[in-house]
């Protein structure tokens, strides 16, 4: 008899280091709140700072903005003619202006961060590796590109980038490459520029996911860490 009991108990235990564990049961939602909360706000200035600088768009090869693809084979072409200068001083240009919006996106990233939901902050606790950048892609992407807009055209206008895209095109044009109306540069920039926000701010989320202990917080250790 005492031995089919220990018997017993030595099956029951097995059985129980069997059973999954659920690291996070003891997390709260408020926990999973608080964490998607600093987890964004983290990510979001993080890559400004990263970007919203000289040299954060044009010297990152990660986010860098090249010429739009069309562009591109009339670009390698004028070079073999001597017109790198005319060429690099586009893509320079486009980036620059980059650099200059991206500052203008913190505070709005900020709010998004602040106004998460119980109900979204638990979704993205479950989701992939990159479900906070998804969540701020899906929230801010529209009304980022509508803040960017204006300040990509006053950057641009200030650097004559319309005027040095129109010189490349012109050329380009000669050749039949390019026709300067098939693009809208400025859209161009302004897309490119809020991807590059989201690869920086989707960085940051990756780091935070695999190091939680790294990042000195005790709630994003506590959840993401569980």
């Amino acid at each position: 008899m005492v031995d089919r009991r220990r018997w017993l108990l030595l099956c029951g235990g097995a059985l129980l280091l069997a059973q999954p564990r659920h690291a996070d049961a003891a997390i709260t939602e408020s926990d999973a709140a608080a964490a998607i909360r600093q987890a964004l706000e983290r990510g979001a200035l993080s890559a400004v700072a990263l970007l919203g600088k000289t040299d954060g768009f044009l010297g990152n090869p990660k986010v860098r903005i090249p010429l739009p693809e069309h562009l591109e084979d009339a670009a390698n072409l004028l070079r073999k003619f001597g017109q790198s200068k005319r060429v690099d001083d586009l893509v320079t240009s486009m980036n620059r202006a980059a650099e200059q919006a991206v500052p203008e996106g913190k505070t709005l990233l900020v709010q998004t961060a602040k106004a998460v939901t119980l109900d979204d902050a638990l979704r993205i606790v479950r989701g992939s590796d990159t479900s906070v950048t998804d969540y701020f892609a899906v929230k801010t992407r529209q009304p980022l590109g509508e803040k960017f807009l204006p300040i990509v055209r006053r950057a641009t206008e200030k650097v004559a980038l319309a005027d040095k895209y129109n010189a490349v095109a012109g050329q380009a044009s000669k050749f039949g490459l390019v026709k300067p109306a098939d693009a809208d540069l400025q859209r161009y920039v302004t897309g490119k520029t809020l991807d590059g926000l989201y690869a920086m701010i989707a960085e940051e989320e990756r780091k935070i996911r695999s190091d939680p202990v790294g990042t000195g917080s005790a709630i994003l250790r506590k959840v993401f860490g569980a």
